[in-house]
């Protein structure tokens, strides 16, 4: 076989090494790509592959203008496109795009389009050269993936038992909070709930009750955040947290005593040794505001109401502490 010097990669180039304009074409329509040119100045297809109708149900000859290839993509892509590709045709920059293009029948197939711009001598476009190909599985495989990202993601947010959010969850919503409380200068109000001797429930009943109870509490607790931006949380071990953005402090009590009467209503039988009022499981709060300064630390103040929590189970359980204000 002779070797064939390309001095150009271009069409025509191409085209005359090859010497035979009908075997030029016969190779650009018999692959999966689909070829077109759209002459610059009027804005016409000088051409298009045949492939196109099999791929989108549209006949090869009714791709008349861009205004054709417009209409035929997904409206939420359009503008976009149309925008980014004009742009770069008009600075003479080759690039791709991805849309949805529409299909005779009305469904979409995503389609990535390569173009090359060609200038004349002069350095003006002169037209548009380039390759559509058909991107729909491995845009179906991207979004498998990225479905798949999201779901880790979650998992990695959420804890395992109760489906309530975890520790790390709330460590990114409470930092999110915080500043946000500190531009506005909203409030922004904890409780912190631990389930009273709750060792010597799982003692009595077993852990798989144990479990059970913390999955029921998990749940009523979720029942009363309403708000968007509530977060519940379980903070570790028997022990929550409720993180209540813009509540001030009568909000947050109101939350807290919300809290145990919903475990009240539960009536979760505590056969442990010093259990709750009437054999019932019970819990203990601790509640506070915050007013974030230049100089608070959302630590602190988790640390702070943390502290109330215990003074409300040392004084004798069952019981709301609320956080002085400083």
């Amino acid at each position: 076989m002779n070797d064939l010097t390309l001095p150009d990669p271009g069409v025509e180039h191409v085209r005359d090494a090859l010497g035979d304009a009908g075997v030029y074409k016969a190779l650009l329509e018999s692959t999966k790509a689909i070829p077109w040119k759209i002459d610059w100045a009027s804005k016409r297809f000088a051409y298009i592959g045949p492939q196109i109708e099999a791929l989108l149900g549209w006949p090869q000859g009714s791709w008349q203008t861009v205004e054709d290839w417009a209409a035929r993509m997904h409206p939420e892509d359009r503008d976009r496109v149309v925008g980014y590709c004009v742009s770069q045709s008009q600075a003479g920059v080759d690039h791709e795009a991805d849309y949805r293009a529409m299909t005779r029948d009305g469904h979409y197939v995503w389609i990535r389009d390569v173009v090359h711009v060609v200038r004349r001598p002069d350095g003006e476009v002169d037209s548009l050269v380039g390759f559509m190909f058909d991107i729909s599985e491995r845009k179906k495989a991207e979004e498998e993936l990225l479905r798949l990202h999201r779901e880790l993601e979650q998992l990695s947010m959420t804890d395992g038992l109760t489906g309530i959010a975890n520790r790390r969850m709330f460590d990114l919503r409470l930092e999110n909070e915080w500043g946000e409380a500190r531009r506005s200068g909203n409030p922004l109000s904890l409780v912190i709930l631990d389930i009273d001797r709750f060792k010597q429930y799982n003692d009595a009943h077993g852990h798989v009750a144990g479990d059970e109870c913390l999955k029921r509490i998990a749940g009523v607790l979720r029942g009363l955040a309403q708000r968007a931006r509530d977060v519940v949380a379980r903070f570790g071990g028997e022990e929550f947290i409720l993180l209540l953005p813009d509540a001030d402090e009568d909000a947050a009590g109101r939350m807290a005593a919300a809290c145990v009467d919903a475990i009240a209503d539960l009536r979760i039988p505590h056969a442990g040794a010093g259990a709750g009022i009437g054999g019932f499981v019970t819990a203990s709060l601790g509640v506070g505001t915050a007013r974030p300064g230049p100089d608070a630390a959302a630590r602190a103040f988790v640390a702070a109401v943390d502290q109330v929590l215990y003074a409300a189970k040392s004084g004798g359980r069952n019981r709301i502490e609320m956080l002085e204000q400083g």
